[in-house]
C-alpha cells in the first residue's frame, strides 16, 4: 500500500470528542452581537490563530457557490464587515444575489458560529476610516491586484506593484481605490455552536423574523 494510500485510508476513524464545553440557553446572552463578543474574547485569549479569519460562501447568478476565507475587521448589531476589492468574484456573487454566510472555525475551543444574511456595502467613510489604519504595504498592493482575474505569473504581479510603489512615492498617504470597499452581512440567522460528547452539541440560534429576534435550539 502507498504511503498515499495509506494516510487517506485513516480519514474514516478520525474523530475527535468534543469535551471542551457546554452552550446553555440560561447562559447566553441578550443578543447575537454580545455574544458573539464574548465568543470572540474568549478565542482571543485562548490565543486561537487569526481569530477574526472567517470563511465566507457566496453564490454567483447561476447559483454556483464558492467559498474562501477573509478576515471580519468589524461587528455590532448591524452586522459583520469586511473589506476587498469589489471586482473580486466574491463581489461580484454578492452584488449579483445580494445574499452570503459566512463561520467562524474556532476548533480549538470546539466552537464555530454560523452567519446568513442579505449584504450591503459599508459607507465610503467607513471604508476611509479602516483604509487608514491598513499598512502601507497593503494600501498599495489592493492597488496593484486586479484580484480574482487570471495573470501571467507573479512577475506580472511584482511589476504592476513596482509600478504603483512609482506612483505613490511622493504620496504621504496612499488614496482609497475607488474599486475597493467594504461589504457587511446583515444577519438574518447567528447559530453557536458548541461541540459536546456523543454528538450530541449545543446548537443556539438567534433568528430574525419580522424585526425581532427569538433563540432557538437545533438538534445537532
Amino acid at each position: 500500500m502507498s504511503e498515499s494510500t495509506a494516510s487517506t485510508g485513516t480519514l474514516s476513524s478520525m474523530r475527535v470528542s468534543y469535551e471542551e464545553g457546554s452552550l446553555l440557553e440560561g447562559l447566553l446572552a441578550d443578543t447575537w452581537h454580545d455574544q458573539l463578543r464574548i465568543w470572540f474574547d474568549e478565542a482571543v485569549r485562548a490565543e486561537v490563530q487569526e481569530p477574526n479569519a472567517m470563511v465566507l460562501a457566496t453564490a454567483d447568478a447561476d447559483g454556483f457557490p464558492s467559498s474562501r476565507t477573509v478576515l471580519c475587521k468589524g461587528f455590532d448589531e448591524r452586522g459583520l464587515v469586511f473589506f476587498t476589492n469589489y471586482t473580486s468574484s466574491k463581489s461580484h456573487d454578492l452584488t449579483a444575489t445580494r445574499v452570503a454566510a459566512a463561520t467562524f472555525p474556532w476548533l480549538a475551543l470546539q466552537r464555530q458560529v454560523n452567519v446568513r444574511g442579505s449584504v450591503e456595502k459599508v459607507r465610503s467613510d467607513e471604508t476611509a476610516e479602516y483604509w487608514a489604519a491598513r499598512p502601507r504595504g497593503s494600501q498599495l498592493g489592493a492597488w496593484a491586484s486586479p484580484q480574482s482575474r487570471v495573470v501571467s505569473g507573479r512577475e506580472a504581479l511584482q511589476s504592476s506593484l513596482n509600478g504603483i510603489e512609482r506612483r505613490f512615492a511622493e504620496a504621504e498617504k496612499v488614496p482609497v481605490p475607488p474599486h475597493w470597499g467594504g461589504w457587511r452581512i446583515v444577519p438574518e440567522s447567528v447559530e453557536f455552536w458548541q461541540g459536546r460528547p456523543d454528538r450530541l452539541h449545543d446548537r443556539l440560534r438567534f433568528r430574525r423574523a419580522n424585526d425581532r429576534w427569538t433563540v432557538e435550539r437545533l438538534a445537532p
